[in-house]
């Protein structure tokens, strides 16, 4: 494993491990939470087998404002569901509480009325708080779920019926999404309404009620099967007790009283319609339907979501880093999509997922990795036209930039390029009869002359080496012309220096002669030297023929191989020398040619 791997795999572990503390510490909460609901809760046909008969805004203004009801339109309206025996509900649940003793009267009234009925559930309610506890060990913890305290029905008409408790807890978002099977004042467990209900209705049947998964608070999750409304028929509990509700509308049903009017304040927040509140009664239907159907829902264990999610996070923090964008944008997508399919999919089977999880990691990942490649781009560009800007011309830089590094071979790559050396005749006699600065003017003047002239032809300028100079074309990138360019460039520089001659006649009363040898051929070309130090440069066979033609030029000629001739045959005249020049590490019949005119 290479230093940039291991890099790479540490910041992809230290990434990961930051983000699924973060989720782990609940960042995501109230987003994830939207999204369960936008995905698990929605509503689906009703089997009627619920009925919902309200305390709504119709009974309050005949009957008058609630808190002025003494017990007997309860009663009242008990003694008309008991009307047909015949056609009697299966269970009546009242989600009110009545506590303590009013009109001894009433209070009889509502338990004889109940008593006669004899499938009545009422409420209890408790009321919860912190709390310390004294723990096995003799110490003291904190119960912040404890029953602070608890109220049940009168006496009379607890006799009368059975009980259970109407508590509901908001999650930490303000929505209902969870029910409290159970509470435990004084130590024992009291269930709650729906589930008294719910048992009781599939007894009636002779079922069993399933008991659901609790978690430690003996919270479970609810599977809402209708929004605000769609339990409500509009019946009146004063329709009811007018008589005017048809028998066959609840018999053998459950039917819920409770209260259905804005100012009873008794509408809460729940996961499926969270634009407006359902009433607590319609609450209670939801929960007793999932528990007659039976269909519960077992949240995951954060602990190996959180594993998966930290998994899959360094798995695309080190994909993405190896892949081109479009692939890693597809496989997000295609990671988002999978995700949300399959916690859909795992919900329907009684899982519940945390379904933005992995989606927000794999697209934060995806925009990192971006990130991190138009930074490695820009670093690169800068790189190359810090490398390159120096020994070629502009127009070609930028099409380096446009290729892309993956193509440079920086390193070391194996090409066929045209070679150059120039050199000027007689420069160390010159240097030594003129004072040093008018000798650095005349290299400056002259070098200046032969780098236009390989830019001219998009050459690459490899280096000065005092008064010689070897460029390249070929490399960095293919030229189709790379020959034909190096040609033109030797003859723009045998004729700029006879140019810079006649001006240091006139001056100095000095003249400046090059010879320019020029070969074609295969070459090692990439960046080489040390890692803090090194050039782009060619080297190999090629070069050193290139080299070996420039030492044997006379001033003013241009010396060229065969490999130049046969590229170029028909665009230039040229002399053959034969084997008459012997270059220095060249076997016997290495064939010389003296340029003579570019057509």
């Amino acid at each position: 494993m290479n230093a940039k791997n291991k890099h790479n795999i540490i910041i992809a572990v230290c990434g990961s491990l930051f983000f699924v503390l973060l989720v782990y510490a609940g960042v995501l909460g109230r987003l994830d939470k939207w999204l369960q609901d936008k995905l698990y809760q929605q509503p689906r046909a009703l089997s009627g087998d619920i009925v919902v008969i309200g305390i709504d805004e119709r009974a309050l203004e005949e009957i008058g404002e609630y808190n002025s009801w003494d017990r007997n339109v309860m009663a009242q309206a008990l003694e008309a569901l008991n009307a047909d025996p015949d056609s009697k509900p299966a269970v009546v649940g009242i989600d009110t509480l009545y506590s303590g003793q009013t009109d001894p009267d009433a209070d009889a009234h509502l338990a004889r009325a109940a008593a006669d009925l004899g499938n009545v559930v009422t409420a209890t309610s408790a009321v919860m708080g912190t709390q310390y506890i004294d723990t096995d060990d003799g110490g003291m913890a904190i119960d912040t779920y404890a029953v602070l305290d608890y109220e049940e029905p009168y006496e009379e008409l607890k006799a009368a019926v059975d009980t259970g408790h109407i508590n509901a807890m908001y999650d930490m978002d303000g929505i209902m999404r969870h029910a409290l099977l159970y509470i435990e004042p004084d130590g024992e467990k009291v269930y709650s309404m729906a589930y008294i209900i719910a048992s009781k209705y599939l007894k009636s049947m002779g079922e069993e009620v399933i008991t659901p998964p609790v978690n430690k608070r003996g919270q479970f999750y609810v599977d809402y099967s209708a929004v605000p409304g769609d339990f409500y028929d509009e019946v009146s509990v004063a329709d009811l007790i007018a008589g005017e509700v048809p028998a066959d509308y609840y018999a053998n049903k459950i039917v819920l009283i409770g209260p259905y009017a804005a100012g009873l304040q008794d509408a809460y927040f729940t996961p499926i319609e969270r634009a407006g509140q359902m009433y607590g009664v319609e609450f209670q239907a939801n929960v007793i339907t999932q528990m007659i159907e039976g269909n519960y829902k077992k949240e995951a264990s954060d602990t190996v979501q959180i594993l998966i999610l930290f998994a899959v996070c360094v798995a695309v923090s080190l994909l993405f880093t190896h892949i081109k964008v479009v692939w890693s944008s597809i496989l997000t997508a295609v990671t988002v999509v999978l995700t949300l399919i399959a916690s859909v999919v795992a919900y329907g089977r009684g899982l519940i997922l945390h379904p933005l999880w992995i989606p927000v990691g794999v697209v934060l990942f995806y925009l990192i990795a971006i990130a991190m490649h138009y930074l490695q781009a820009a670093l690169e560009r800068q790189e190359i036209t810090r490398t390159f800007k120096r020994y070629v011309a502009p127009e070609i830089v930028q099409e380096i930039l446009k290729e892309g590094t993956e193509n440079l071979g920086l390193g070391g790559k194996t090409c066929d390029i045209a070679v150059l050396f120039v050199d000027v005749r007689g420069f160390t006699t010159m240097s030594e009869s003129l004072a040093p600065e008018k000798v650095v003017a005349i290299l400056n003047k002259y070098l200046t002359m032969a780098s236009d002239a390989v830019e001219a032809h998009k050459g690459t300028l490899d280096k000065f080496v005092g008064d010689a100079m070897m460029a390249f074309w070929g490399a960095p990138l293919p030229q189709e012309d790379a020959v034909y360019n190096a040609i033109l460039t030797a003859k723009d520089i045998v004729d700029g220096a006879a140019r810079v001659s006649e001006e240091l006649k006139e001056e100095m009363g000095q003249e400046l002669r090059v010879g320019v040898g020029v070969h074609f051929g295969p070459a090692v070309v990439g960046n080489m030297g040390a890692e803090k130090h090194m050039d782009y440069t060619a080297i190999g066979d090629t070069v050193n023929t290139a080299a070996r033609l420039e030492a044997n030029a006379p001033g003013g000629q241009v010396y060229i191989s065969r490999a130049v001739c046969d590229v170029l045959e028909g665009r230039i005249t040229y002399t053959s020398l034969g084997d008459t020049i012997r270059l220095k590490g060249k076997a016997e019949g290495f064939e010389v040619l003296k340029l003579e005119s570019i057509s």
